[in-house]
């Protein structure tokens, strides 16, 4: 038996849209299931797409490279976005300890001004041009530095802001 053909042009033009439209709200649906099925229904945070954590590196040439060149500035720390600017600086002779981590941007001003490290130094300069120290930049609420098997972790588990 022949299927019908569609014999008006409105019906030539609308009926293949409908089943496009259909098919990609089918697939919407499954993926949702797929997406719900594998998450048990709950909203929990995935480390692959918004880590919680970022090991940084072992701990020595990492001290070793702020005491010559000042702090490091890092950017985006893995996330989805670039919002988890930080800086890390170091005090002390020992890379065990003396970590510290501020926010790339001023302590009396928000992420909308971040700073830009002058290369070399422990100088940045944020978005108003003026000219800042480490210690002048925001600290980070929530966001802790520790040091396991002699590499530094920074753990974002708790961070605001």
């Amino acid at each position: 038996m022949a299927l019908p053909r569609l014999r008006s042009p409105l019906a030539r033009a609308v009926v293949p849209v409908l089943g496009g439209l259909a098919f990609f709200a089918v697939l919407g649906l499954a993926t949702f299931g797929i997406a719900a099925f594998i998450t048990d229904g709950g909203g929990e945070r995935s480390e692959t797409l918004f880590p919680t954590t970022y090991e940084v590196g072992r701990v020595e040439p990492l001290s070793e490279t702020i005491a010559e060149d000042g702090p490091l500035l890092m950017r985006g720390l893995n996330t989805s976005s670039a919002k988890r600017n930080i800086v890390l600086d170091h005090t002390g002779d020992d890379p065990r300890q003396g970590w510290i981590v501020y926010w790339a941007y001023p302590a009396d001003r928000t992420d909308a001004c971040p700073v830009r490290q002058q290369p070399g130094t422990s100088t940045f300069t944020d978005c108003d041009g003026r000219r800042l120290g480490v210690t002048d930049l925001a600290p980070p609420p929530g966001v802790f530095l520790r040091v396991a098997d002699l590499r530094l972790v920074i753990d974002l588990r708790n961070a605001t802001g």
